[in-house]
């Protein structure tokens, strides 16, 4: 599949894809990176926590931090990287515990603080994951793709008829961001979100 006429995507394959995480050399600290961008509703979370588990399986320890927690509502794509940086990323590149504040969606507030141990690994999911600021530090950027009204239905689906155009509206803000930081571009791998993760 090619959604924008570059290179098409190829199907999630865990077990490559685990495996150049292993041959990566740590960059964050003593942290590798895994980046899994891509559009709302093509299928990066489910990769993610796949991904997890299997090098968990492998004997890793791994940390999966969803953006979806820290963006400040419908509107927070623009400034959740200074939290993610200030928040997660520096500690850990320091050797230090990450230590992050959820949003919660229902009171339209930051709420309570958690913990990030150090892990071997952490698997940062969600759309702006992965911008440009952050190649020198990742192990591994993933895009995941899907055609927009597929990944329409998936949010409708999840979230609801009445906040379809919330849904749309967001979509508009990814483009612009996908557009500006040439993430797809940038890929390590460029995923198909509509194909089955294989083994």
């Amino acid at each position: 599949m090619t959604c924008d006429g570059g290179r098409p995507s190829e199907p999630a394959r865990l077990g490559a894809i685990a495996a150049r995480v292993r041959d990566a050399e740590p960059g964050l600290g003593a942290v590798r990176l895994v980046c899994v961008d891509g559009p709302a509703g093509s299928g990066k979370t489910t990769l993610a926590e796949r991904l997890a588990e299997r090098l968990r399986a492998d004997g890793w320890v791994v940390a999966v931090l969803h953006l979806d927690d820290l963006y400040e509502g419908w509107s927070g794509l623009g400034g959740v990287w200074d939290r993610v940086e200030s928040q997660v990323l520096g500690p850990l590149r320091e050797g230090a515990a990450g230590r992050w504040q959820r949003y919660d969606w229902g009171t339209g507030a930051f709420a309570e603080w958690h913990d990030l141990p150090v892990p071997e690994v952490l698997v940062l999911e969600g759309c702006g994951a992965a911008p440009a600021a952050v190649d020198p530090r990742a192990a591994l950027r993933l895009f995941v793709e899907a055609p927009p009204r597929l990944r329409l239905r998936r949010g409708v689906a999840r979230d609801g008829e009445q906040l379809r155009a919330e849904w749309v509206r967001w979509q508009v803000h990814e483009a612009a961001h996908f557009a500006t930081e040439r993430t797809r571009e940038r890929a390590d791998l460029v995923l198909d979100g509509t194909a089955p993760v294989q083994p």
